[in-house]
C-alpha cells in the first residue's frame, strides 16, 4: 500500500535529526543532516545575511538565523531536531564573552519562532567549527581566519585558549577582505590626487562603485576632483563591509601585474602572519585555514603557505566551518545521551 504523506512525514520525525550553523561577517548558513555520526551530507541547507554576534544587532542576527535555520529545516524535519551546534564569528566559549550571550539569545529567539525545541544547543567561535571540520577531525591545533575579517586561534580538546585579533573592521582584523578593500580604495584615491602611482585599481573601484565600467583617467585636476568626490561619497553610503567585497578586485589586477594590488595582497599575507605568530606556532602545530581569502582556492592561500613553509607551517583549508557544526551537533547529542 502507497504511503501517505502524513505517514512520511511521521517517519521522518522519528529519525533524529542535528543543525549546524556557520555565522560569518558576510553571511550565516545553516545546515540540517540526520544525527547519526555516519549520517551523510546535509538534507537542506540555508543561507542569510550577516552573522558576527558582536557587530550585528541582536534583532537583526535573530532573524538571520531564522531564515538559514527555515531554510535548512522544513517543517516536517522541525519536531526531528534533536540537537544545534551554532558557530559564530565575534564569539568565543571564553567566561562573560559578550558575542556569545548575543548568539546564545539570538539562536534561542530564531529557534523558538520556528517551533524547533532541540535536547541540546550549543554556541562556539567560528574557529572552533572551522577545526571541527578538518580531516582527521583534530582536537589542538591552530585556526586562522581570513574572510571579511582576521582571527587566530589556538585551541585543546577542540576548545579555545587564546585569540589573536578579530577585533573587527573598526580596531582590527589586519590582513582581512575588509583591510585589503578598504586599502584597495585608499590606493584608488591616492593615485587619482597624484599621492600615489598608478594603478588598475582605481578603474575596478570606480567600477564597483560608480558603475563606470569603462573608466578612462581624469584628463584634468578639476575632472580628478569630481572622480575623487562621487567615489569618496558613494563609498560612505554604502554599508561599509561591502569593501570586503572588493578582495577578488584586488587578485584580478595583481594578476594582471599590477604592483600597488601585488604589495597590497602581501601585506594582507604578512599581516596574517603576524597575527599567527603571536600564538607561538610550532612544525607541530596542525594549522586549519578557512575564510574566503584562505580556503580552498582562495587569493592569500598561495602567499600564506610560502611564507609558511620555511618554518615547517603547512596550512588544511577547509571552505568553511558548516561541516564541523554538523560534526559537533552530533558530537553534543552523544554526550547528552
Amino acid at each position: 500500500m502507497p504511503t501517505s504523506g502524513d505517514e512520511r512525514a511521521a517517519d521522518t520525525a522519528a529519525r533524529p535529526v542535528v543543525i549546524g550553523i556557520d555565522a560569518g561577517g558576510t553571511r550565516t548558513r545553516a545546515a540540517a543532516a540526520w544525527a547519526a555520526a555516519d549520517g551523510g551530507p546535509p538534507l537542506h541547507t540555508g543561507v542569510s545575511g550577516p552573522g558576527n554576534a558582536l557587530s550585528v544587532p541582536i534583532d537583526v542576527l535573530t532573524a538571520h538565523l531564522r531564515e538559514a535555520v527555515a531554510a535548512a529545516a522544513p517543517p516536517p524535519l522541525r519536531p526531528a531536531v534533536r540537537a544545534v551546534a551554532a558557530g559564530l564569528a565575534g564569539c568565543s566559549a571564553l567566561p562573560g564573552d559578550a558575542g556569545a550571550a548575543n548568539a546564545t539569545s539570538a539562536l534561542r529567539a530564531a529557534l523558538t519562532d520556528l517551533g524547533i525545541r532541540p535536547d541540546v544547543t550549543t554556541v562556539s567561535s567560528d574557529a572552533e567549527i572551522a577545526f571541527a571540520g578538518a580531516p582527521g577531525t583534530p582536537c589542538d591545533g591552530l585556526v586562522l581566519i581570513g574572510g571579511t575579517g582576521a582571527v587566530a586561534a589556538r585551541l585543546a580538546g577542540g576548545i579555545t585558549l587564546a585569540t589573536a585579533d578579530g577585533n573587527g573592521w573598526l580596531l582590527g582584523d589586519s590582513g582581512s577582505g575588509f583591510w585589503i578593500g578598504r586599502r584597495a580604495v585608499r590606493s584608488a584615491l591616492a593615485a587619482l590626487d597624484g599621492r600615489g602611482r598608478p594603478t588598475l585599481l582605481t578603474a575596478a573601484v570606480r567600477a564597483h562603485y560608480l558603475g563606470e565600467t569603462a573608466a578612462k583617467p581624469p584628463a584634468t585636476p578639476a575632472a580628478a576632483q569630481d572622480v575623487r568626490d562621487r567615489l569618496v561619497q558613494a563609498v560612505h553610503e554604502r554599508p561599509v563591509l561591502e569593501l570586503a567585497s572588493l578582495a577578488p578586485l584586488v587578485a584580478r589586477a595583481a594578476e594582471n601585474g599590477d604592483r600597488v594590488a601585488q604589495r597590497l595582497l602581501s601585506g594582507a599575507a604578512k599581516r596574517l602572519v603576524t597575527t599567527l605568530d603571536s600564538l607561538s606556532p610550532g612544525p607541530e602545530d596542525i594549522l586549519v585555514t578557512t575564510g574566503g581569502l584562505l580556503g580552498p582556492g582562495g587569493v592569500l592561500l598561495g602567499p600564506l603557505k610560502r611564507r609558511l613553509a620555511p618554518r615547517g607551517l603547512h596550512p588544511v583549508p577547509v571552505p568553511d566551518g558548516l561541516a564541523g557544526a554538523v560534526a559537533l551537533a552530533r558530537k553534543a547529542l552523544v554526550r547528552t545521551g
